[in-house]
């Protein structure tokens, strides 16, 4: 299954917002619905390698620790200015592991479609990284903020 117009006008809009961010490769998930969304963004990000990753599955990371403490492995050490075009549970995991917090609150961390989560690997060795960023979601107007959120979750 595809992207919806409202979905592809969130990536679309998402890969404006990146334009300039100095990306230098985009990692999406395997999944029909990241492969088109992480197309969509490249296109507003000209001659940036784009590459699916079989680590960023959209499954409960939980059922799979193996599977997930390997993702977080895979992108620990990124390239500078890496984007990875995933699902709300594997960013959930992202964040709940550069925080150290125990397995089940990662479940807790739930995103809106092409929300912009930043985590800053330090460049000094030793140093933690960093969540500078959750769930940003300035990019889009009003009316594409929240997809997939019931009602009561969604913020003005």
């Amino acid at each position: 299954m595809g992207l919806s117009e409202t979905g592809r006008r969130q990536a679309q809009l998402l890969g404006e917002r990146l334009a300039e961010a100095g990306i230098t490769r985009i990692s999406h998930s395997p999944l029909a619905r990241a492969a088109e969304t992480a197309s969509i963004v490249a296109a507003a990000l000209p001659g940036v390698p784009v590459e699916a990753a079989e680590e960023l599955t959209d499954s409960d990371p939980t059922e799979d620790p193996a599977a997930a403490e390997a993702m977080v492995a895979r992108f620990s050490d990124p390239p500078a200015d890496e984007l990875c075009i995933t699902h709300m549970f594997q960013v959930g995991w992202f964040v709940r592991a550069v925080l150290g917090a125990p397995a089940d609150r990662w479940a807790a961390l739930n995103s809106a479609n092409t929300g912009v989560t930043v985590l800053r690997w330090s460049p000094i060795p030793g140093r933690p990284v960093s969540p500078l960023v959750f769930n940003d979601l300035t990019h889009l107007p009003p009316e594409l903020r929240w997809t997939g959120f019931p009602p009561e979750l969604r913020l003005p």
